[in-house]
């Protein structure tokens, strides 16, 4: 009698947990997401399809790592039942940092109210500015456990702005409707991501892995690539700097090539009280921009360091360039003297190999990829650029303020075209 007891209990109890994990799991806030990215040939910027509105529709979006925040065109087919434009003086007109209240002389609609918030967007290209309506509406995003496609998930009330068609009319793909901001501020993707799941244990960290089939992840890692790499185990970290205008930058100290100091002023990579200097992450500049001064000591110097190769004639907007037949091939491109950023620590560098240093500007014709930024003292001396980046994991932690940068992938066999978007059923 008595094992019959137990053996009823123990099977009780076995059922009750199958129940409650299954539960536990239906109603459990996913903690990471996936946009997937592709480079546009032409303009060689970022683009990402985000589903947005009700009903649901799929939307392309160029990506701007430096984004205040995500802007759409409205004026002609923006259509959906849940779309809201907050009042002037609003808790979400505050959040956007908003003080001016919209106007609107044409007919009412989606980016067209009076007495909502006006929110100024721009086009990162051009650096174009107009003024916006702010706006609410569902914004849907595919939930990931790191290596695979998940269920898409609803953010109901996303802000963004509704902003005129002139933004699009010069330097974006033709295919886009908008911009999508990753920038540190309080509307923009990441934070906002941050803020309604932050309770289900969400961390304030989002990665881009780009190439021409890319990846972007939001949420902490472990993140996975075919044939079922960790790409977060080689990361190394350096502080993450954020300016005023929520822009991501980081510290270099000095410049190696072939594992040799370059010569440079150094006070150039130094942010000045005036917000002038340093290095700046980006994924709107095509390649890394450096500070006359820098480029031509870079320049010199890696051509000193790769004598033997023949150069040729350069082809803009670059400055050295190389015949392509001279190069031997490795595994991380063109056999050429490596460059290091040595960062806040000399032992802490990120190494940048030839598939990320030279580029094909022309059929035969390699060239070092950077590109003079000219004497201006008005920004930052480098710019990395996303030729720079692709291929290696760049993962923006805010919690921890640190910037997470792997190198090359394709020392590990692997590559960020390698993400598995098939899903799981």
């Amino acid at each position: 009698m008595a094992s019959s007891f137990l053996l009823f209990l123990l099977i009780f109890l076995s059922v009750s947990s199958f129940i409650l994990l299954s539960e536990s799991q239906k109603t459990s806030k996913p903690n990471r997401f996936i946009l997937q990215l592709q480079k546009d040939p032409k303009t060689k910027l970022y683009v990402t399809n985000i589903y947005k509105r009700t009903p649901s529709q799929k939307v392309p979006f160029v990506v701007d790592l430096n984004g205040r925040l995500l802007w759409v065109t409205c004026e002609k087919s923006y259509r959906s039942s849940t779309y809201h434009a907050p009042r002037c003086r609003s808790t979400q007109c505050s959040r956007a940092d908003s003080h001016y209240c919209h106007i609107c002389s044409t007919r009412d609609g989606p980016g067209c109210h009076n007495n909502t918030c006006g929110v100024m967007s721009m086009n990162p290209v051009t650096g174009l500015t107009a003024m916006s309506e702010l706006a609410q509406d569902v914004l849907s995003i595919q939930s990931t456990q790191g290596s695979n496609p998940g269920p898409m998930v609803r953010v109901p009330q996303f802000l963004f702005t509704c902003a005129p068609s002139l933004l699009l009319q010069r330097g974006l793909p033709s295919t886009v409707q908008g911009v999508a901001g990753l920038g540190h501020s309080p509307i923009s993707l990441p934070t906002q991501l941050a803020s309604h799941f932050g309770s289900a244990g969400f961390a304030p960290t989002f990665a881009l892995c780009l190439a021409p089939k890319g990846v972007m992840f939001f949420g902490d890692s472990p993140y996975y690539m075919l044939p079922n790499v960790d790409i977060t185990r080689p990361l190394s970290y350096t502080p993450l700097i954020i300016s005023p205008q929520g822009e991501y930058y980081m510290e270099v100290k000095s410049i190696k090539i072939n594992n040799k100091d370059v010569p440079i002023d150094t006070a150039l990579l130094s942010i000045n009280k005036q917000g002038v200097g340093g290095t700046k992450l980006s994924t709107i500049n095509p390649y890394t921009i450096l500070h006359h001064s820098i480029f031509k000591a870079v320049t010199q110097f890696f051509s000193k360091e790769l004598s033997a190769i023949p150069q040729v004639k350069p082809v803009a907007p670059f400055g050295v360039c190389f015949n392509s037949k001279s190069f031997q091939n490795s595994r991380v491109g063109p056999g050429v003297p490596n460059i290091d950023l040595v960062l806040h620590d000399k032992h802490v560098m990120w190494r940048i190999y030839g598939a990320n240093s030279i580029v094909e500007a022309a059929p035969g014709v390699s060239c070092l990829a950077f590109v003079d930024g000219g004497m201006k003292n008005n920004g930052a001396s480098i710019i990395i650029g996303a030729y720079q980046m692709e291929n290696n994991l760049v993962q923006f932690d805010m919690a921890r303020s640190r910037l997470g940068f792997s190198s090359s992938l394709l020392f590990y066999k692997t590559s960020c075209n390698n993400f598995n978007f098939t899903a799981i059923p």
